[in-house]
């Protein structure tokens, strides 16, 4: 009897044994940096620039204080001069000439010239160095790998490890 209680203790150990080998284990480590160079990439953000110029500008002015006047002293000066029917005929005659020769004396030919201020945009470059990451090189018992990293390790990194049995 005692010989069957220790033929079954054996053979749960055996069994017991045989499967934590079956299953990977895993767990976490150091390894040595051997080096990272960073990974740096161009971006554009392009920018407005503006500026205000002063640009010359001619312009006419018109004013309609020199068509009045013209206006009533050619109708009361062509008023004076006819008469009986024509005389309605001379004042609006007058009138019309007086409204022309005010407007010319007021409104000449002459344009006036001024600055105005014109703001001016344009797009320009503006090119940017960014790092995207880090290509890490790392030595971990004997072997090296490299990966990219979102960030600088520093002199040691932790690494996952994973330890299978070979089938």
């Amino acid at each position: 009897m005692k010989m069957k209680a220790h033929a079954k203790l054996i053979v749960s150990l055996a069994c017991l044994c045989g499967l934590s080998a079956a299953y990977a284990a895993d767990f976490d480590d150091y390894a040595r940096v051997v080096s990272v160079a960073p990974q740096v990439e161009q971006v554009n953000y392009p920018q407005q620039e503006c500026h205000t110029e002063y640009v010359q500008v001619q312009r006419q002015q018109r004013g309609v204080g020199g068509s009045i006047l013209g206006g009533l002293a050619g109708g009361i000066i062509g008023n004076q001069v006819g008469g009986g029917s024509g005389r309605s005929v001379a004042t609006a005659a007058g009138a019309i000439a007086g409204a022309i020769v005010g407007d010319r004396m007021e409104n000449s030919e002459t344009p006036v010239a001024e600055s105005q201020p014109v703001n001016r945009c344009r797009t320009v470059d503006n090119w940017q160095s960014r790092t995207s990451g880090y290509a890490v090189t790392y030595e971990y018992h004997g072997h090296t790998y490299t990966n990219i990293l979102p960030y600088d390790p520093g002199e040691r990194m932790r690494v996952r490890v994973s330890v299978m049995p070979a089938r």
